[in-house]
């Protein structure tokens, strides 16, 4: 029989306990209950594992694997360290989640309501919301039974049974889905330069500014914890709320939208409803839009890892969620009103009918082009570098060796974003692409399968839970993995035939094309 743990005390003192392994002592561990499993706290029961601890976790002991001994166990090694990983409080990640969620992505909500119509978009912005805030309170719970995990591809493996090839196919997805998003924000950033430099004579300017984009950052991931990119972070959330607050009160005191026809076009129309012979495929683009823009899953078992206290994470997760919901319905539903349907673009500072306060408040968004592209960078970089290094000192001090692998992965991460970035040239289609190929599985099904995995663990299936709750939530994870498979089959299809459907359009510009994509 194993002993208890010793306690894990926070920088306030709290003790950090859980339920240590209760099967072998003849009971039965119980999952989250009450507040605590809302909104986290001293008093957060942890629950039993669903697999072994991760091999090559340091423990104290074969015989004690619980979650506050690994997690004790971490912290004892960083504590001489030059480098040390778990030192984020709960505000540090909330500036982290608001600097990864108060972003570009913002300024394509109003084109999704002008395609969904007005209603549906806000309540659509608020289901989803919801949804990611479930799912992101049940991966918590699962990164506090297994503090071990550093990032979603340990989740992988072990939601799926130990088994290797969930790992590679977790991993390829993660480092896609990270290298897109790169790309996106080398894309942005190049279309920023061409907005603020359309009457200069720049040879290959599109390209020429990607490589520009690329470079600037690839410096600024440099930094090696979350600590520090926490603190650009906040700055990053705060000058995009200043940009996205910008063109929201231009788009309501200039006289016209940009491209203002009375005789082709007409006046703005906005409508509460989609406009008759809007398309299965565009409209699901549109929701898709919306989707991705909340969904952020997949780094935060990496910002978890980093905490000092875990439990307070959804301290964090409310705050962003919270803001999240009245940034995106306010920013999206008024620059529609002012817009409208024939006028709207993605992003919508293209929409501004005058040029200088459209360079203005584009212009508060440069943090966030580099920033947000920097923050998936520097987790795709720790996912390979901490398996390069794995038990070295390469890991936790200042090495040569550890620098220039750290910069060099970064360095690769970012010249593929750049090839990403010219090869698929449009804003809103690779928002789509993006959430139907790997939001489906990191903002859907992983955390549906999860909750099922942790409750068979705690010892009670669904059929022992005879009360309305219990099959109440059981059916919305259930929803919730079928969401995920709506999103790969019939969300890739349309995305993929928007992109096809653009190209044939000529609205995009060419791969690795030198023309200017300006706003």
């Amino acid at each position: 029989m194993s002993q208890s743990p010793p306690p894990f005390k926070s920088e306030d003192g709290a003790v950090y306990r859980q339920n240590v392994d209760r099967e072998r002592r003849g009971s039965v561990a119980q999952a989250p209950r009450g507040l605590a499993a809302w909104f986290g706290g001293r008093n957060t029961t942890v629950g039993n594992r669903i697999a072994p601890v991760l091999a090559g976790t340091p423990i104290d002991s074969d015989t004690d694997d619980s979650s506050s001994a690994i997690l004790n166990k971490q912290i004892a090694l960083e504590e001489n360290a030059s480098i040390k990983y778990r030192t984020c409080s709960w505000q540090k990640t909330a500036a982290l989640l608001f600097s990864e969620y108060i972003c570009l992505a913002i300024m394509s909500f109003p084109w999704s309501y002008s395609v969904l119509g007005l209603v549906p978009g806000l309540i659509l912005t608020v289901v989803v919301a919801l949804i990611v805030l479930y799912t992101s309170l049940v991966l918590w719970e699962f990164c506090l039974r297994h503090p071990e995990v550093r990032d979603v591809c340990d989740i992988g493996q072990m939601l799926f049974w130990g088994k290797k090839w969930a790992w590679y196919a977790t991993a390829v997805m993660f480092l896609l889905n990270n290298t897109f998003i790169q790309g996106l924000h080398v894309l942005v950033g190049a279309k920023y330069l061409n907005t603020m430099t359309e009457n200069d004579s720049i040879a290959c300017r599109t390209v020429s500014f990607g490589i520009v984009v690329m470079v600037i950052c690839w410096i600024c991931s440099l930094p090696r914890t979350f600590d520090g990119l926490a603190k650009i972070g906040t700055w990053s959330a705060v000058f995009t709320f200043i940009s996205v607050l910008l063109a929201t009160v231009f788009s309501g005191v200039m006289d016209h939208p940009a491209g203002y026809d009375p005789v082709k076009l007409g006046e703005p129309i906005v409508t509460a409803v989609p406009v008759a012979g809007t398309t299965f495929v565009v409209g699901l683009n549109a929701f898709l839009n919306i989707s991705y823009t909340f969904i952020g899953q997949i780094t935060l078992p990496s910002f978890i890892a980093e905490m000092k206290d875990p439990r307070d994470f959804p301290k964090a997760l409310w705050a962003c969620t919270i803001a999240e919901i009245f940034v995106f319905s306010i920013v999206g539903a008024v620059i529609y009103n002012y817009t409208g349907n024939q006028y709207m673009t993605a992003p919508a500072f293209g929409s501004i009918g005058n040029e200088v306060f459209k360079k203005v408040s584009f212009s508060f968004m440069i943090p966030t082009l580099i920033f947000l592209g920097v923050l998936y960078a520097s987790v795709s970089a720790r996912f390979i570098h901490f398996r390069l290094f794995k038990g070295t000192r390469h890991i936790h001090e200042h090495t040569v060796t550890g620098w220039l692998s750290w910069a060099a992965i970064l360095l690769g991460t970012w010249v593929l974003a750049f090839i990403i970035a010219e090869v698929i040239p449009f804003f809103s289609s690779l928002l789509s692409l993006m959430s139907s190929l790997f939001d489906s599985f990191f903002g859907f099904i992983f955390w549906g399968v999860a909750y099922f995995r942790m409750r068979k663990a705690d010892g009670f299936v669904l059929a022992r839970r005879k009360n309305i709750g219990g099959y109440f939530e059981a059916a919305l994870n259930v929803l919730i993995i079928l969401t995920g498979l709506f999103f790969l089959t019939a969300g890739t299809y349309a995305s993929v035939q928007a992109i096809v459907d653009e190209f044939h359009a000529g609205t995009v510009g060419t791969v690795f094309g030198c023309a200017s994509n300006g706003l």
